[in-house]
């Protein structure tokens, strides 16, 4: 096997782990509102903790390589500000459907936009990062992988149970994790030669914005209008914890 087919491979792993967050709408419960609430909060918590905790690190890291640390937190400011705009904007001129709870609808479809930006550089990433060095490529697979799961948790849910279509929550959370395998196919077909820090800085300053709004704009008001606040907060800092504690290993 080449080293191009086991870096796509690699990729394809990494990314097709957003779909196992789908699969907890197979759970059985009498009170689906309880499932609905801890996995909106939880994916709320999750989505928060990547965007301080990786993302932004990431982008900053990324710019200082040609920029200095003022200007690099500068350029990140603005692209972290475009990035809420561009969330605002989808969820603005996003058609209104025939659903039984079109918010939740709203906030599934948004959230699986994003992650969708945010899989298409994670799947470059860990596209040139196979084809130097497979060991580290597996490892950063693995991490991202991690994250993947309640990304796909956030989106499966509210599509599930504004829609009551398994097929419909399946197919939105395949599509986002396809994204990642996109993203390094492209690189191998397009973008390997023209990829460099600062636009990678970029869109991961972009993309901790739009996830910054759905986290506390969407997904977090989301839970709430259920009145069950325990719930949520328990659930919000659980999600927290889970990105926190991948961090430390």
């Amino acid at each position: 096997m080449s080293n191009i087919t086991l870096s796509l491979g690699i990729t394809l792993l990494s990314g097709m782990s957003t779909t196992l967050g789908f699969f907890l709408i197979f759970i059985k419960t009498n009170d689906y509102k309880k499932i609905l609430i801890s996995s909106l909060a939880f994916a709320s918590g999750v989505m928060l903790t990547i965007s301080i905790t990786d993302l932004l690190p990431e982008s900053l890291i990324l710019l200082n390589n040609n920029f200095n640390n003022v200007i690099s937190i500068f350029i990140c400011i603005i692209f972290i500000i475009l990035g809420i705009i561009l969330s605002m904007i989808i969820d603005y001129y996003l058609p209104d459907n025939n659903y039984q709870d079109k918010q939740l609808y709203k906030v599934g479809f948004i959230t699986m936009i994003s992650i969708i930006l945010h899989n298409i550089p994670e799947g470059i990433i860990t596209f040139i990062t196979s084809t130097k060095d497979i060991t580290l490529g597996i490892n950063l697979a693995i991490a991202i992988a991690l994250h993947n799961i309640p990304e796909g948790i956030s989106i499966a849910m509210p599509i599930f149970y504004s829609t009551k279509s398994k097929f419909k929550a399946f197919i939105y959370t395949f599509i986002s994790g396809m994204s990642e395998v996109f993203g390094g196919f492209i690189t191998l077909i397009f973008l390997k030669k023209y990829i460099n820090n600062t636009i990678l800085g970029i869109l991961f300053a972009i993309i901790s914005g739009i996830m910054l709004n759905i986290s506390l704009c969407k997904l977090l008001p989301e839970s709430l209008k259920y009145n069950k606040r325990k719930i949520v907060f328990i659930s919000f800092g659980i999600g927290i914890l889970f990105i926190l504690i991948k961090f430390c290993k």
